[in-house]
């Protein structure tokens, strides 16, 4: 393990040097010992510049740089090395009900290999980290969520299995020591369905499966990803990985790159994502967030989550702000940036992310506003460095997304 200090203000550095995006504190390990991937190696051999995030050591880009590495996504297939994420297991009878106990979404309503986004809130109604619960037909749950809430989450969900067991829930949690690897890009399937034994188009988006993948056993491969782009994630035993990895860049089907956290960023944003610690957060509701769909009909009815009288009231009544998205020109938008109404004669909101869109070439950002502002193209000030920027409300995403999703 490496022991490395990397403060706020050294990736902030390195990010904007290289057209990146400021990243919450809470991603950042001080004076910590940080983790390895079982790809670092090879990461290293590929020409990557590490950075300290969320307390491990990931690539942050490769020799070509972030804005090559962001359009190569968007135009062939990128792989990304997401190891670092938390990957858990829950098994036993009650599983459902127990993953219920903390999420806002429908898990009972779940298909054999189905997933589903959904978010852990707290009494407050407020958003712990958003997550992805897959149902497999392997009698448990399959589940992932954010490497900077790895430990909180890991936390949250051992003290609700020693309370649901403690009033007789059946329920069995543990964590799985896979790495991950996300293939994004529109040609990922010509680069992938030589490698499996099934029809990728039987995988639409929120699918899951397992299977051999290009010859290594134990793979789970979910049809799902953070880019807006068709794609596929695949946790794989951690001995396997980089013969994976090397297979996938052999394609001769496509072109593929390994691509770093700076251009997964700006894929994210063009793509209307949320990032955990910048634009949702323990302070904001899923309603705030403009992610009431997560709620499912039959937990608005039963209110049995955490913050659900909270969380409905909200959805009846509508909250006093609302994350929204922004285009605009001239000094790109980062974060924690004011937004005023058009006059400028209102303070009504923050930004929360923001960068210039590679694929626009115009700048994008996100954050919250006032209710009343929150329509698609009104007019806004931001403030950038004392001088008022001109934007607009813009519907997200900003690219249109290209999941496949079956007719």
């Amino acid at each position: 393990m490496a022991h490395i200090r990397f403060g706020l203000k050294n990736l902030r550095d390195v990010l904007n040097t290289v057209g990146g995006r400021s990243v919450s504190k809470r991603f950042l390990a001080q004076d910590a010992e940080l983790k390895r991937t079982a790809l670092y190696d090879f990461h290293l051999a590929e020409g990557a510049k590490m950075v300290p995030f969320a307390g491990w050591e990931m690539p942050v880009k490769y020799k070509g740089g972030i804005t090559e590495e962001h359009l190569h996504v968007r135009q062939q297939v990128g792989i990304f090395d997401v190891s670092h994420m938390l990957q858990t297991r829950v098994e036993g009878k009650d599983r459902k009900e127990f993953m219920e106990k903390m999420v806002v979404t429908d898990i009972q309503a779940l298909q054999d290999n189905q997933g589903t986004l959904t978010v852990f809130t707290n009494d407050q109604g407020g958003i712990l980290d958003d997550l992805i619960i897959n149902n497999t037909d392997k009698d448990y749950l399959y589940v992932v969520s954010n490497a900077g809430c790895a430990d909180a989450d890991l936390a949250h969900m051992k003290a609700t299995e020693a309370s649901f067991k403690k009033s007789g829930g059946d329920v069995k949690l543990s964590v799985i020591e896979n790495a991950l690897l996300a293939v994004q890009g529109p040609q990922m399937v010509s680069v992938l369905q030589p490698g499996v034994d099934f029809d990728l188009k039987n995988l639409p988006f929120m699918t899951t499966t397992e299977g051999k993948v290009f010859g290594v056993d134990g793979c789970r491969i979910t049809r799902c990803g953070y880019t807006g782009e068709d794609g596929v994630e695949i946790s794989v035993p951690q001995s396997g990985a980089e013969k994976l990895l090397a297979s996938l860049l052999g394609s001769s089907q496509a072109s593929v790159k390994l691509i770093g956290l700076g251009a997964r960023d700006s894929l994210r944003l063009e793509a209307g994502l949320c990032l955990y610690g910048n634009d949702i957060d323990a302070t904001t509701s899923p309603v705030e967030a403009n992610l009431t769909w997560l709620v499912s009909k039959t937990r608005r009815q039963k209110l049995d989550f955490p913050g659900a009288e909270i969380i409905v009231d909200q959805i009846k009544k509508k909250p006093s702000k609302r994350r929204v998205g922004f285009v605009s020109s001239g000094a790109p938008i980062r974060g924690h940036a004011k937004i005023f109404s058009e006059d400028g004669s209102e303070l009504i909101g923050e930004t929360t992310s923001g960068c210039p869109s590679p694929s626009l070439k115009v700048n994008v950002s996100m954050g919250y506003v006032k209710t009343p502002f929150a329509k698609n193209g009104t007019k806004v000030k931001i403030e950038v460095r004392k001088k008022m920027i001109e934007g607009e409300v813009s519907k997200m995403p900003f690219v249109p997304s290209k999941y496949f999703i079956l007719k």
